[in-house]
């Protein structure tokens, strides 16, 4: 069979009707494995944090994800603002919890904020000694209810805890 019979054979319609059925399963199974790509990319958080992260960090110079941050944040600030001993704990343990939070998604295993800080180093914060001493007092007002926290004491705190955050590169 020389090229011009091959060709004529490829291109004549006998064999068109034969491998028609098996171009149409061919289709479907394209048409198949496309519409579940676009269906996952779509479903899952691949293409939001592949590609708009990038573009979100590169367009406002902050960090993704940074407004699900100051939210909690600005509520424990309120708290302060209560005039209420009891919300001025509160605060502080919750400030002490998102520190700690932030810290395990940075990578720093512990089983306490302490531990995290111990195996951050010396460089990783600048207020590591502070942030020690409030984690101290957080701890003393969950194991003693009736510790005095007063409103001053409670705002330098708050201030240790944000000067951590942003270190982190939080806030």
């Amino acid at each position: 069979m020389d090229f011009e019979n091959l060709i004529s054979y490829i291109v004549s319609s006998e064999l068109q009707l034969t491998i028609m059925p098996l171009k149409a399963v061919f289709i479907a199974i394209f048409l198949f494995f496309f519409l579940a790509l676009v269906f996952f990319i779509f479903k899952t958080d691949w293409l939001r944090f592949r590609f708009l992260e990038d573009i979100f960090q590169f367009f406002t110079y902050r960090p993704y994800g940074i407004k699900r941050l100051i939210k909690p944040w600005s509520k424990i600030l309120k708290k302060i603002n209560t005039g209420k001993e009891s919300e001025y704990k509160l605060a502080v343990i919750e400030a002490d919890s998102m520190v700690d939070e932030m810290l395990k998604k940075s990578g720093y295993s512990g089983k306490d904020l302490k531990e995290k800080l111990q195996q951050a180093g010396l460089m990783a914060f600048i207020n590591k000694e502070e942030l020690l001493g409030a984690h101290k007092i957080r701890q003393e007002l969950v194991s003693n209810p009736d510790y005095q926290l007063d409103l001053g004491q409670a705002r330098k705190i708050l201030d240790i805890y944000e000067k951590a955050l942003i270190n982190l590169g939080l806030l």
